[in-house]
């Protein structure tokens, strides 16, 4: 398909199961047709990672994926040399007599690619950069100077440059704020819990055998229960996990005592439970 507007992509995007707003369209064809990176921020659950993961399908390209964390350096993300395997090369070679090669122990056969170095090799491709604020600064300025120049230089091996910069998506629940430099490197598109009628389309879109009034019922119930002071307020994907449950146990439609025994599927802390069964599921959940 020839993505030449935002209406295109939307199409794209919800012939594979994705149902973006217009706000979503248009920001991820802006990054695909300036070739920036897109830099979605939001509460857990509103659908960041999925949209990189459906951009992938929709675009019919590979998804790379690099998860941040606390500690990642640039050899978890870029590309590591298999140092087991040199060594027992090494040792082969010296039982053999045969001479020592320093450029064949750093050579392709031990390279282990990491996912940003798989994204460079790859594109065209998805990269999803998940979660990039859990990460520290030092990571972030690495990662910086690699989405500005679309290349890496691995000292054994020289230059290895995409030949088609990678669409990248960056992913934030903004548990701190990410510098303004990579910020500035990027597009930035804030997402919002899609409103009563796309969560349920959304969920008609995954789960077509749940009933009808069981799935606006559940849905309503959730954006009920975000507008509570919660540790975790469900997402979209809680949403999906309760209609499933509720399903699952036959039921066509929410009551308080189905809602109550199916908590587990949509609230992840003993105090949120806590504080929902207190306040009263009835009045919460139909008010």
């Amino acid at each position: 398909m020839d993505i030449t507007s935002p209406v295109d992509l939307a199409a794209a995007l919800r012939d594979v199961g994705y149902l973006p707003d217009e706000g979503i369209a248009t920001a991820a064809f802006l990054a695909l047709k300036m070739q920036r990176p897109l830099f979605c921020e939001g509460e857990p659950g509103t659908g960041k990672t999925a949209l990189a993961m459906a951009l992938a399908r929709a675009l019919d390209v590979p998804l790379v994926r690099l998860q941040c964390h606390e500690g990642i350096d640039a050899s978890q993300a870029l590309y590591d040399w298999d140092f087991p395997r040199q060594l027992l090369h090494l040792r082969a070679l010296e039982s053999g007599g045969g001479p020592v090669d320093d450029t064949e122990l750093y050579s392709e056969r031990f390279l282990i690619a990491r996912p940003l170095l798989q994204a460079l090799r790859q594109a065209p491709c998805v990269l999803l950069v998940d979660e990039i604020d859990r990460a520290d600064d030092e990571f972030e300025a690495f990662l910086l100077e690699v989405l500005a120049e679309n290349k890496v230089s691995i000292p054994e091996l020289g230059e290895i440059r995409a030949e088609v910069p990678p669409l990248v998506v960056l992913t934030s629940n903004r548990t701190r704020e990410v510098h303004d430099a990579l910020k500035r490197r990027c597009l930035y598109h804030w997402l919002e819990h899609p409103d009563l009628e796309r969560e349920v389309a959304i969920v008609h879109e995954h789960l077509p055998e749940a009933p009808e009034t069981l799935v606006s019922q559940v849905a309503q119930a959730s954006r009920t229960l975000r507008t509570l002071d919660l540790l975790k307020p469900p997402g979209v994907a809680e949403t999906l996990d309760w209609t499933a449950a509720l399903t699952a146990l036959g039921r066509t439609s929410l009551d308080v005592q189905s809602a109550a025994a199916t908590l587990g599927a949509v609230l992840k802390y003993r105090e949120d439970n806590d504080k929902v069964i207190k306040s009263g599921l009835d009045a919460l959940l139909f008010g």
